[in-house]
């Protein structure tokens, strides 16, 4: 979602506007915390293989778990029918059915608390007067986004209800995706409703930095998607090397026809891309860095923490694979993830402002 936050579209933006908005913005932030709360819950539902376990979707009477022992019987039961317990978890108990059912229960939990939370105060600072209509048009393409990711994480569950004993990583990509889209434009619309402390003229180039850094960050979240949805974490566990080689042989990483498969089902391909993302990533965290201490102030202040988070993040993937995804590492990896893109929003908007 574009955002316009050019000062024609933020109302007043001197300081008593800023702070007659600041319900506002506590709100917003307090609602992205509840998407990072997500994407972990999302990823510890992924990693305890639990996004199978419920097997249909029902946005308003699921809210409720089973309340009664014939009730988990029925769930149990609709759960044996799919493939993942016919070829994977055939034999399983009630209780270990049990075990899996809540993770998937409290993430579409938080889903739909995400939208109460987010709802609710909005109609509330509209009725308030809070809200003008630039404001609103945001508010609500944030509202669409939420509604969208619900069906979106519906789409993907059903990619492993038939045919296959997991979901497709196609699918599984892009709603992790989509989720931390929806998690910036949040942090975007949040932070461009106060002016920054102090205002430095940026370079356009620098801003142009920025950009990029941010698409990077988001296409690094995608092949983490894809990495998640093959289980390539749980091949090819050595670093540096990978397979024997800093670079795998070529006929090895195109070895499916027709080639670009292989970038999104060719395990190997996939979790190299995302170890050259990684590189990447943290060269343009330190270029970025470098770029910003010309200018001093905040814009380099902030440039060092993304270098910081980005490096820890590299750290933590690398600790990820080479001990093979275990699940606390794996979620502190994936949080991790939800931190740089915040960090990285919040510099771009920022330097936006400065402009």
């Amino acid at each position: 979602m574009a955002l316009d936050l050019s000062p024609s579209t933020q109302g007043d933006l001197a300081v008593p506007a800023a702070d007659r908005l600041r319900p506002v913005r506590l709100w917003l932030y307090a609602v992205a915390a509840l998407i990072v709360l997500m994407v972990v819950v999302g990823g510890a539902t992924r990693l305890t293989e639990s996004g199978l376990s419920i097997t249909e979707w029902k946005p308003v009477t699921g809210m409720l778990p089973p309340l009664s022992e014939s009730a988990w019987q029925t769930e149990f039961d609709k759960y044996r029918q799919i493939p993942q317990y016919q070829q994977i978890n055939r034999g399983m108990s009630l209780d270990e059915f049990k075990y899996i059912f809540w993770w998937e229960w409290v993430h579409r939990l938080l889903g739909r608390l995400i939208g109460f939370v987010f709802l609710i105060p909005f109609l509330f600072f509209l009725w308030r007067g809070l809200v003008d209509r630039a404001l609103g048009w945001k508010l609500s393409g944030l509202f669409v986004l939420g509604g969208l990711q619900g069906g979106v994480g519906w789409w993907m569950v059903a990619s492993g209800l038939v045919n296959r004993v997991d979901v497709s990583q196609y699918r599984l990509a892009t709603h992790l995706t989509l989720a931390c889209i929806i998690l910036a434009a949040t942090v975007a619309v949040a932070v461009s409703l106060k002016p920054p402390a102090e205002r430095r003229a940026s370079p356009d180039w620098l801003r142009s930095y920025a950009r990029i850094l941010f698409g990077v960050v988001i296409l690094q979240i995608f092949l983490g998607g894809l990495v998640a949805g093959l289980d390539a974490g749980l091949s090819y566990t050595t670093w540096p090397l990978m397979d024997g080689h800093l670079v795998p042989p070529m006929e090895n990483l195109l070895i499916q026809q027709p080639a670009w498969r292989n970038f999104f089902e060719n395990v190997l391909t996939v979790q190299f891309n995302h170890r050259l993302v990684a590189y990447a990533l943290l060269a343009l965290a330190i270029g970025h860095w470098l770029s910003a201490r010309r200018v001093g102030g905040a814009v380099r202040r902030r440039a060092f923490v993304i270098l910081a988070l980005v490096a820890t993040q590299a750290f933590l993937g690398v600790w990820t694979l080479i001990h093979q995804v275990p699940v606390d590492i794996a979620l502190a990896h994936q949080f991790g993830a939800t931190i740089v893109l915040i960090a990285v929003t919040v510099n771009l908007v920022r330097l936006w402002q400065d402009a």
